[in-house]
């Protein structure tokens, strides 16, 4: 690691080039710790692109942390549709809820206190403790150890937890005590832009630093062993009207995958027809189906490979246990992904 020998000269390398090329983010034109801390969330396995609306429309909504701790859970979701991975909003609820309760409506600014809030991790509590306070901690995600395990020449399998704290301890031997909240969003700017899987060294303002490059080594690092193999599932999504022309949906459970979301009913399918198995499985007879779409949706450890049908109920039904809602009852709910792109074959 004889890049921490030069470490001024590269902390302002790395730090003018952040200033004079960061994106203009809606999260860093604030030092609002609950809103840094929002963002820090809603950016854990989603694009930035992709976060953006997500941001404004959520921060805009809550603007406080009062107000989305008083929030209803089915008010949060449906902020959150569609963004996917939805315990991380729960957890953040339940951890805004403990600032508020415990600490005054004030977010801890140091480590102990603030990691032992519902759903802050290493990355997070760094992250919120740099840029919102100033204080110098590391904050290592995906980005910071490609770019590290580059630059530091650093061989050890990233995959593995146990390997997270050589990065760790990395940041803390390079990071700039004068403006730790710049190089811990330098660090990752570079790692999100030009540090990336296929790296454009060319671009890099600290290529002179850079180890990998220096042995030719950058695209074999970092080293990191593959995921398990992914399990696949085939199902099959019936939207039901009934005579009314209202819509059959069911509130996935309270816990587990996509939990408490709402979704048109879904069987897993085998070799037999879906609308037979589904009529078999629910006790619905129904008439008039039609497959309306075909899709694939990926979680981080399963792949629901979807059939999608429209069809009518056969028969009047008074079961309690079905519940029928009208188009605009749907759009309130909170619904996964792969709901909304049902809706969207419906063309309704």
């Amino acid at each position: 690691m004889q890049i921490i020998e030069q470490k001024k000269a590269f902390q302002q390398a790395l730090l003018s080039w952040y200033q004079a090329e960061k994106r203009d983010l809606p999260w860093r034109r604030t030092s609002n710790p609950y809103y840094i801390w929002v963002s820090e969330v809603m950016l854990q396995q989603t694009r930035v692109e992709t976060v953006i609306p997500y941001y404004e429309r959520f921060i805009e909504k809550f603007p406080t942390m009062e107000d989305l701790s008083n929030a209803e859970e089915e008010e949060i979701l449906k902020m959150w549709e569609g963004l996917g991975y939805y315990s991380r909003v729960r957890n953040l609820q339940s951890g805004v809820r403990e600032v508020v309760e415990t600490y005054g409506g004030t977010v801890p600014n140091n480590r102990k206190e603030i990691s032992s809030l519902k759903g802050v991790g290493p990355y997070t509590a760094g992250a919120i403790l740099s840029i919102a306070y100033g204080v110098p901690e590391h904050a290592v995600d995906g980005n910071v150890m490609r770019v590290l395990s580059r630059i530091l020449l650093i061989e050890e399998d990233i995959a593995l937890p146990r390997n997270k704290k050589l990065f760790e301890q990395a940041v803390m031997e390079l990071i700039s005590e004068e403006d730790p909240s710049s190089f811990n969003q330098a660090l990752m700017e570079l790692g999100a832009t030009i540090c990336t899987p296929n790296p454009h060294c060319l671009l890099c303002p600290v290529r002179d630093f850079c180890n990998a490059f220096e042995q030719g080594k950058q695209q074999q690092l970092p080293i990191k062993s593959k995921k398990q193999k992914m399990k696949h599932l085939k199902l099959g999504a019936f939207a039901i009207q009934n005579e009314e022309g209202n819509w059959l949906m069911q509130k996935r459970p309270g816990k587990g995958l996509l939990a408490g979301l709402w979704e048109f009913p879904m069987i897993d399918l085998e070799d037999v027809a879906a609308a037979e198995a589904f009529e078999k499985q629910s006790g619905i007879k129904l008439k008039n189906v039609t497959k309306t779409t075909e899709f694939a949706h990926v979680f981080s450890h399963i792949t629901w490979e979807i059939d999608a049908y429209r069809a009518q109920t056969a028969e009047t039904l008074t079961s309690e246990e079905l519940t029928f809602f009208s188009k605009e009852e749907i759009d309130s709910l909170p619904k996964p992904k792969p709901v909304l792109k049902i809706i969207e074959s419906l063309d309704w």
